[in-house]
């Protein structure tokens, strides 16, 4: 490796929306993040809808309406 071109490197605390703190290494002293560990469906084995900006609403009151239409079709014939 080629001396002073890497940026320094030291322990970082890394902040969980849930209120989990842990340590790691990293190049910047803090990291924020949505999901950890301690909170992930994958690890916890429950299941949580990680709602990011809203998409999964949008999701669902779009294909509500597509589920109206079809329903009301069927119904119409």
């Amino acid at each position: 490796m080629k001396k002073d071109i890497h940026p320094p490197f030291h322990k970082t605390i890394v902040h969980c929306a849930c209120g989990n703190e842990f340590e790691s290494f990293s190049t910047v002293k803090q990291i924020k993040v949505e999901i950890c560990s301690q909170c992930h469906p994958l690890f916890t084995g429950q299941q949580k809808i990680v709602d990011s900006r809203g998409r999964v609403e949008r999701f669902r009151r779009k294909y509500e309406k597509i589920g109206e239409n079809s329903k009301n079709n069927k119904k119409n014939k």
